[in-house]
């Protein structure tokens, strides 16, 4: 038994693959109209295999009618990963929203920010598209009447698992 789950085909998705694919929305802007905008630059990525997840830490400015001056810091979200068989990616869901740094806010445009900050993380990498697997890269697993199952972080990158097909 241990050995046909060996002899199961796998895909890997390496680290810069993963972090090319992200840097590709990036930069993004947004903004509370009237009060302050943000701008932010591709995220760094970092595999948590512990948790089978992954982080990214975002750069960050912050300027606007709500803040004397631009304000430059960062912040940070995790979040899981799932396979969508509509367009055969790899995506992010599951995010959660860890902290808002921007050194010299003011308690209230901190506390503005860190309310905001959840949304605007959803936006910059909710549903992101992290991998897209091509045809060719499904053909082997497509002729044994399998598919993409399970994604596992590694310390490298992900290892996509696969199962039979329902029949």
């Amino acid at each position: 038994m241990a050995l046909a789950a060996q002899a199961q085909p796998r895909y890997t998705v390496s680290a810069d693959q993963l972090q090319q694919a992200v840097a590709q929305r990036f930069p993004m802007r947004f903004g509370v109209p009237g009060l302050v905008d943000l701008d932010i630059q591709p995220p760094q990525l970092r595999l948590l295999r512990q948790q089978n997840r992954v982080s990214a830490q975002m750069s960050v400015a912050a300027a606007g009618p709500a803040l004397e001056h631009t304000l430059r810091g960062w912040f940070d979200v995790d979040f899981a990963l799932r396979y969508e068989p509509a367009d055969r990616t790899i995506r992010a869901h599951r995010l959660q929203f860890r902290n808002l740094q921007l050194p010299g806010l003011t308690p209230q445009a901190s506390d503005l920010l860190n309310a905001y900050g959840p949304a605007v993380a959803a936006q910059a990498l909710q549903e992101v598209v992290l991998h897209q697997l091509r045809p060719q890269d499904l053909a082997l697993a497509d002729s044994l009447g399998m598919r993409p199952d399970s994604i596992t972080v590694t310390d490298q990158g992900l290892v996509i698992g696969f199962v039979f097909k329902p029949l």
